[in-house]
């Protein structure tokens, strides 16, 4: 059955629902108070890169299944209201919900009753229980349904999510089970549980996939000592079903949008309750640690020493984003390694295929070739595993280059062709590979 759905925020999380709800069948209005970017939408320009994206939104707009406005007014007469609104950190690492906070006592003076009010947003524990008082509104049904959707592939795992998360009290109530029959074309199976239980879930998968990657970090580290390679520990790791492959690959840490702020909102809801959450603290630090990890493999590729120092090397960084897929550069671990080599003396020229500068960080000249990387520096230093790269011509790289080092901080290269090539591959927790 069609629903009218209402989506608040023209965001990430906002935008991919509402074109893909409207792919469904479904009527759906989203609303934003940014009139620029509500304008650009109407016109179907989509400025969130996310493939398949930009083609939902033209659909939706075609056959009038989706439209964009900045009158919150026109929810009055919607089914079901999804909140996808920023809930960014604070100054203290907690989640700041003044946003939410705002809009929602709006919204219990607009909605019908009846209505179903989603929170897609993540949001602290309780936030769901909080909220019907916020709405001063007892006739409108609070459902907590968290997003699990990844920068680079937010259609697809939509489309095809691993699961639904639906959280209500009780938990099998007909909000929650409206709700449930949003997403049933998609097949996925749906978690149905209490509110609490729901948003727990979000925090928990995003925290337990950041302390995965930080046990890599440390396992790779090891693999140097002893002179093991961290791939094939790793690869013989995954094929154990209780572990599975993903989230196996060292690399210059983890950050994005999302694992660096919901850790630390995890970690604030520990303190507050009393539990000693300190795995998840220790992968915190060790994520802070593995950046200046890669700066000391950096200085040693370049000078023979931990301690060498960088002042006046010409480097070329290749990626800049958090990960290949996204120009995202909130919280990016290459981000941060640049920060700290330009810091440390070091002339950095910069390319990745989906970010044309860095804000506030002059000290990198961003081009737009990657051959023009390799233009006198002593390193090359891969720090997002975009793809391509491994298709560069690193002959031509070579010959461009007044060094034969490349540090491949995410494993990404061929170390034989690079060894054709005449570089030198430094890899994280593998051999070193020169010829």
């Amino acid at each position: 059955m069609a629903e009218h759905i209402g989506v608040v925020g023209a965001g990430y999380v906002g935008l991919t629902s509402a074109a893909c709800f409207a792919r469904l069948g479904h009527q759906v209005t989203c609303v934003d108070t940014d009139e620029s970017k509500v304008d650009a939408l109407r016109r179907g320009e989509v400025a969130i890169g996310e493939p398949g994206l930009a083609g939902l939104v033209a659909g939706g707009l075609a056959d009038g299944t989706l439209c964009f406005t900045t009158a919150q007014a026109q929810l009055h007469g919607v089914d079901l209201v999804l909140l996808c609104l920023p809930t960014p950190p604070g100054g203290d690492g907690r989640p700041d919900l003044g946003v939410l906070e705002h809009v929602v006592p709006q919204l219990g003076r607009l909605l019908r009753p009846g209505c179903v009010v989603v929170t897609k947003s993540t949001v602290p524990v309780g936030t769901a229980a909080r909220l019907p008082r916020l709405l001063g509104r007892p006739d409108l049904p609070v459902v907590s349904n968290p997003e699990f959707l990844r920068e680079g592939h937010a259609v697809e795992d939509f489309r095809h999510p691993d699961r639904v998360v639906v959280g209500t009290d009780p938990p099998d109530s007909a909000a929650a089970r409206r709700v449930a029959r949003l997403y049933e074309p998609t097949g996925a199976p749906v978690v149905r549980t209490d509110a609490a239980s729901a948003e727990l879930a979000k925090y928990a998968s995003n925290a337990f996939l950041a302390v995965k990657l930080s046990y890599v970090n440390v396992l790779a580290e090891l693999c140097e000592r002893f002179g093991a390679d961290v791939r094939e520990v790793a690869h013989t790791m995954g094929l154990d079903a209780r572990i599975g492959p993903h989230f196996l690959a060292p690399g210059p840490g983890w950050g994005g949008s999302c694992l660096p702020k919901d850790t630390t909102a995890l970690l604030h809801a520990a303190d507050a309750a009393g539990v000693d959450f300190g795995i998840l603290r220790d992968a915190v630090r060790v994520n802070a640690r593995q950046r200046a990890r890669v700066v000391r493999a950096v200085r040693r590729a370049v000078t023979g020493s931990v301690s060498g120092s960088l002042a006046g090397a010409r480097l070329g960084l290749l990626g800049l984003a958090f990960k290949a897929g996204t120009g995202d550069l909130r919280d990016s671990p290459a981000r941060a390694v640049a920060e700290e080599l330009a810091g440390q003396g070091a002339e950095l020229t910069a390319y990745d295929p989906a970010v044309g500068c860095v804000p506030g960080l002059d000290a990198v000249q961003v081009v737009d070739d990657p051959y023009l990387v390799a233009k006198d520096a002593v390193a090359l230093v891969v720090l997002t595993e975009w793809p391509e790269f491994r298709d560069l011509d690193w002959a031509r790289l070579a010959a461009a280059a007044a060094g034969t080092v490349v540090v491949d901080t995410r494993n990404l290269l061929d170390a034989d062709v690079l060894a054709a090539a005449g570089f030198a591959h430094h890899g994280v927790g593998v051999p070193l590979r020169t010829s």
